[in-house]
């Protein structure tokens, strides 16, 4: 447990920082399931539609530090190939 004044006050900014990341995450995942859905129900343009929001929404968890570069490029990479297999 935390007994000094600094190591209270880290350990509060960590739960602030820790719920704000959940969050941003959680954000993530959502667009991210959404264009998984959209390829499934083989809606092309729904697809495409889905995957252009999803994109800024990676890059900036990355920038926010939440998901490492080359994890959300990766993940952009195998999604627009699948949408352009739909296509």
């Amino acid at each position: 447990m935390a007994n000094s004044p600094q190591a209270k006050k880290r350990a509060r900014q960590t739960e602030r920082r820790t719920e704000v990341n959940k969050a941003r995450r959680s954000r993530i995942r959502t667009f991210l399931r959404k264009v998984e859905e959209a390829i499934t129900s083989g809606d092309s343009s729904a697809a495409k539609d889905a995957l252009k929001s999803a994109q800024p929404e990676l890059m900036r968890g990355v920038s926010k530090g939440v998901m490492h570069k080359n994890t959300a490029s990766r993940k952009m990479s195998r999604l627009s190939s699948r949408v352009k297999a739909l296509g």
